[in-house]
């Protein structure tokens, strides 16, 4: 993976809202259409950074055991990089506070807040900016021709399955665009493919 030395990459979108001229407005946001995984970010660091391969993943590992135990025992994590806390519901509506039993709480997640080394650490970044080329990607998604040669391409070469990194590659859609595209081939009366959780990572086999 090539060190990237310019500023921080962008990409340019229409917006529905229209401008003075007529036109739609359009706003900017961080490119997307790529994801890292843990094993390409431990090479990163292992290359860049002086981090031997497997310490980061180990780290991470103790740390995220560590701090579910601690937050279930009502502390807010705060680190470098932000602030966790569980968050909890009622699984229904009560008015009573005497009337809330533990059977009646759930676990709804983590609430998560950046700290401040986000910030320093991406302005690091921010003097000057990069654009990338956008693709059309309804266009590209009305090309169904192009949508089902690059589906049976990656089915073909993948073994009879298909993620959204491969997809959205093949395909040339940005990552969420290959996960819309491939979600609506799940739906319907007769779905085309189907999508079953492996790992981390969500695969989408034929029907």
């Amino acid at each position: 993976m090539p060190r990237k030395k310019g500023g921080m990459l962008f990409e340019v979108h229409p917006t529905p809202v229209k401008g003075k001229n007529g036109r739609n407005l359009v706003y900017v946001r961080p490119a997307g259409g790529k994801k890292l995984s843990m094993k390409a970010l431990e090479d990163y660091c292992d290359k860049f950074y002086g981090i031997r391969f497997g310490e980061l993943s180990r780290a991470m590992d103790v740390f995220l055991r560590a701090a579910a135990e601690l937050m279930a025992q009502g502390y807010l994590i705060d680190t470098p990089i932000g602030s966790f806390a569980p968050r909890l519901k009622l699984v229904r509506e009560m008015t009573d506070d005497d009337d809330v039993k533990a059977r009646d709480v759930r676990f709804d997640g983590v609430d998560y807040k950046p700290g401040k080394r986000w910030n320093e650490q991406l302005e690091k970044w921010s003097d000057g900016f990069t654009p990338v080329h956008n693709p059309d990607t309804q266009r590209l998604m009305a090309d169904q021709e192009l949508m089902d040669c690059s589906l049976q391409e990656c089915l073909g070469r993948f073994n009879g399955y298909v993620t959204v990194g491969i997809f959205a590659r093949q395909s040339g859609l940005t990552y969420y665009s290959a996960r819309k595209q491939l979600e609506q081939w799940t739906k319907g009366d007769n779905p085309r493919l189907l999508k079953t959780r492996r790992g981390h990572e969500y695969i989408y086999t034929e029907v």
